[in-house]
């Protein structure tokens, strides 16, 4: 809702005399305004014609009262239209800023038009169903996203890291029995690519799709990626986790965990960051993630206006879509040289799939992995 008119508004609702005048249709307004104008200027002409008989002056003063009566007319016309017009006025001002991206706007209904008020009834599902349209899209599309990199981290997983394990053995069989030395030397540094490579695949695995985030849940996965994070690096991060008893529906941890992911690239490719602070808690109305750096900070609004390839490359509007999806928000609070903080707050419905208990397996993985952190 906007507050456009709302004064004008307030003095419709006020005024008895009014209020079931302008409840009529644009028409008919129009056409009594219209009709009581004409009807006064020409009773008025009759009037005066009657009255300056044969004067010498009369047709000076018939000039007058023409022109006189002319602007009257016109100015009461404005008058009369720029109420009758108010509501349809107020709405295409609502149309132009939804038009030039307020998608949160909605048309007010005043009551005293029905006609405006159909319009802006309309208006108003119309809006709520692109949005909805909207947020179904993206839905898929991340899905879609999500299924693919699952699909493409088992396939690295399962066949192509398998192969470079037996590359591995059989290098290490054919280092065995070779004799010469440069050739024992070759195979070895044949190997230790095949070694690097092999992590690289697995690393590349995990960034996609953690197997953990599937089969254990959101703090299991989250820790096992800080404790590999920290070491690549070389960044210390603090994580903490209240509130948080049962396993979250697959699209939250999913979510939550491509935010704190998204936000810890963004720290150690621009922020420059020494200490991240990370902290997940959760209430029975949402979960909350935090992500705090010590690092450089950045003008919100200068990236904002930056071309979408640039602001793509801080990975701002997937956050922002992600944390959309499921009606959350996200904040950013931050400003150059003052390290930055990412707030995204994912609120818990009543309709999201039941959820379950961690069993004793995670809670054990739980207290491992916070050793190790």
């Amino acid at each position: 809702m906007v507050d456009t008119g709302t004064k004008y508004e307030e003095v419709i609702q006020s005024n008895r005399l009014l209020k079931p005048l302008l409840a009529l249709p644009v028409f008919y307004k129009v056409l009594i305004a219209n009709s009581l104008i004409i009807f006064v200027g020409a009773t008025g002409g009759t009037w005066l014609a009657s009255q300056l008989g044969r004067s010498p002056s009369a047709p000076t003063i018939l000039i007058i009262f023409v022109t006189v009566g002319w602007l009257v007319s016109v100015a009461l016309n404005f008058v009369v239209l720029q109420i009758a017009f108010r509501p349809l006025m107020d709405l295409g001002k609502v149309m132009s800023r939804v038009q030039a991206g307020e998608r949160s706007l909605r048309a007010p209904q005043t009551g005293t038009d029905p006609e405006a008020d159909q319009l802006a009834c309309t208006l108003n599902m119309m809006l709520e169903a692109i949005n909805d349209a909207n947020r179904q899209r993206a839905t898929q599309i991340i899905n879609a996203q999500e299924e693919e990199r699952k699909r493409i981290a088992r396939e690295l997983h399962d066949e192509t890291s398998q192969v470079l394990t037996s590359l591995l053995i059989s290098l290490a069989v054919v280092e065995e029995s070779v004799t010469s030395k440069e050739a024992h030397d070759r195979i070895a540094e044949t190997r230790m690519l095949a070694h690097q490579t092999l992590r690289a695949i697995r690393s590349i695995s995990i960034d996609l799709r953690p197997s953990a985030l599937d089969d254990l849940g959101l703090l299991p996965a989250l820790r096992w990626y800080l404790k590999e994070y920290q070491q690549k690096m070389n960044i210390e991060v603090d994580f903490q986790a209240t509130g948080i008893k049962e396993r979250l529906s697959a699209e939250m941890e999913t979510v939550l965990y491509r935010i704190v992911q998204e936000a810890l690239t963004n720290v150690a490719k621009h922020a420059q960051a020494r200490h991240v602070q990370i902290v997940l808690k959760g209430t029975p109305e949402a979960i909350t993630a935090t992500i705090s750096d010590d690092g450089r900070g950045f003008n919100v609004d200068k990236l904002q206006k930056a071309p979408g390839q640039e602001r793509g490359g801080w990975g701002l509007v997937g956050m922002y879509e992600r944390a959309q999806l499921l009606e959350g928000t996200l904040d950013i609070e931050t400003s150059p040289g003052k390290g930055t903080t990412i707030s995204a707050r994912i609120p818990l419905h009543t309709n999201q799939p039941e959820t379950e208990p961690y069993t004793e397996q995670e809670q054990k993985l739980h207290k491992v992995t916070t050793k190790h952190n």
